[in-house]
């Protein structure tokens, strides 16, 4: 195999080809957020962030990007999908601001001859001819080969033809993409070695998509066989499976390919919960690098092995990305399971109430609850047979009316420290109206209420009307040293929104005792 390079160049394109994920359309502000998060805080090479002659809405978001762009000096790194389409996509880039076209062309014959109808002569001629009006207009181009995968694997002539006839445009970089996710690794390989070795000089990067889940092998071997750059997109956005996702590329290369990307690993996470929340599409919570779940040990054993040196721990560590290890509450569970969520909660508990906490824990998890660290002051509280600060606050009285065709109202009635306090509200829905009455009380009561981050609803499969519903709350709270972070709270009813009025008394209660101690 070639010899590694040191550095490789990162593209993202989540932003152009994200959008084409099946729901997903950024608005103009969530695009430059983005664009300026990509580029300052994880500090990708470049973007790519929309596609010529889309609308007039887009064309306005990639003028409010380039000014930004501009002012901070990264104009340069920031690109745009066009076509041969006679000096319109080149028209559009120049109205725009953009500085690069990245100019979508044929890569495979059958592409060519059942897409366009036209000759390789005839295409290669038009595709000079939209480069030269670009360059005289003062536009980079760099060359999108559409499909070359399949090229590389049913035209190979087709696909050497027009790359030595590309070899002598003034281009600055030649993108090979596996349109329709074909590849698997020595076909990748294979292919790109080909190129790489017969034109040295030029710049070759690779666009991979998912669709056999091969997507992070294929980059690898992609720079292994001399490709100088990748495309990426954050939590793999992208048509059909998917492209390259950036968490898993990234992480790889670092680590199984000894290659420097300049990808600030820290800002990966903080990267994927923006564009999840902009994109609408929840990530999977065993999603590698990124999901809820990849830090978390379930099996007591493993907690156990993590206490006695760290022996179930991999290189993929959760520090590298602003995150923690989590150990899971179920009936999984053991002994050093308990201990470590007690231990991070600043707790200390007899051996005897430790052992009750185990076991309740565990008769929670065969019943298929939910626990999470949150939920052990109160189970501590139930098997220690004491109520203690975590009951100091209790909701004796909750009415919520909501229906089509009126205002939710809500009557809200709680008890603290033996004081009773009711207030009513309104809201734009049952818990919305609770809320606002919660916050008239905690007003008067001198209560901080933490932000609401996420809000979920978990049926069992099958489950009826008058199945219980369990509601997962998860709050934003500041801490020490001005930081803030999250913490979730789950309430248990047949009621979905009394499921959460109850999880909110359990947040309350917290916020409470952390006041205490």
């Amino acid at each position: 195999m070639k010899e590694q390079r040191s550095k490789v160049q990162i593209l993202d394109v989540t932003l152009r080809d994200g959008e084409q994920t099946r729901g997903v359309s950024f608005s103009a502000s969530e695009k430059l957020n983005i664009a300026k998060f990509l580029l300052q805080n994880l500090k990708v090479d470049r973007v790519e962030i929309a596609s010529a002659r889309v609308s007039q809405g887009e064309l306005e978001s990639v003028r409010r990007i380039m000014e930004w762009a501009n002012s901070e000096s990264v104009g340069d790194r920031i690109e745009i999908l066009g076509f041969v389409d006679s000096h319109k996509s080149v028209d559009w880039i120049l109205a725009s601001g953009a500085k690069t076209l990245n100019l979508l062309t044929k890569g495979s014959l059958k592409h060519l001859e059942g897409q366009l109808k036209k000759s390789p002569r005839e295409h290669f001629e038009e595709v000079s001819e939209t480069i030269s009006y670009a360059k005289k207009n003062g536009l980079e181009v760099n060359i999108y080969l559409e499909d070359w995968s399949n090229g590389y694997l049913n035209s190979k002539e087709y696909v050497l033809d027009f790359v030595s006839h590309l070899s002598n445009e003034p281009l600055g970089k030649i993108f090979l993409p596996d349109t329709l996710g074909v590849l698997a690794p020595e076909e990748t390989y294979a292919g790109i070695s080909l190129l790489t070795q017969k034109y040295p000089e030029l710049h070759f990067e690779f666009h991979g998509h998912n669709d056999y889940d091969l997507s992070v092998a294929n980059c690898l071997f992609a720079v292994k066989a001399g490709a100088k750059g990748l495309h990426v997109s954050v939590n793999g956005l992208g048509e059909r499976a998917g492209n390259s996702p950036l968490e898993a590329v990234i992480t790889a290369l670092h680590d199984k390919a000894g290659i420097h990307t300049g990808v600030d690993e820290k800002a990966i996470t903080e990267a994927s919960r923006l564009v999840e929340v902009f994109s609408g599409k929840r990530i999977s919570a065993n999603r590698p690098v990124v999901g809820e779940d990849v830090f978390t040990q379930t099996a007591g054993v493993h907690a156990d092995g993590d206490k006695k040196g760290n022996l179930y721990a991999n290189p993929i560590l959760p520090e590298r990305f602003g995150r923690k290890r989590s150990y899971a509450l179920g009936k999984l569970a053991g002994k050093a399971s308990i201990s470590e969520n007690l231990k991070q909660l600043g707790l200390v508990l007899s051996p005897e109430v430790e052992k009750k906490v185990l076991e309740k824990v565990i008769e929670l998890g065969d019943k298929n609850k939910t626990i999470t660290p949150e939920d052990l002051p109160f189970i501590i509280a139930d098997v220690s047979g004491s109520s203690g600060s975590q009951s100091a606050l209790k909701i004796i009285d909750c009415k919520i009316n909501s229906g089509l065709g009126i205002r939710p109202k809500a009557f809200v009635a709680l008890e603290l420290n033996g004081k009773q306090y009711s207030e009513e509200g309104e809201g734009d829905g049952g818990y919305d109206a609770f809320m606002s009455a919660l916050a008239n009380i905690a007003t008067k009561a001198g209560i901080s209420i933490p932000r609401l981050v996420d809000y979920e609803v978990r049926i069992p499969p099958g489950g009826k009307t008058d199945a219980l519903v369990e509601t997962m709350i998860t709050w934003n709270k500041a801490v020490e040293n001005h930081e803030e972070e999250n913490f979730k709270t789950i309430g248990v009813h047949s009621d979905q929104t009394i499921a959460a009025v109850l999880a909110t008394e359990k947040m309350l209660n917290l916020i409470l005792q952390a006041w205490q101690t």
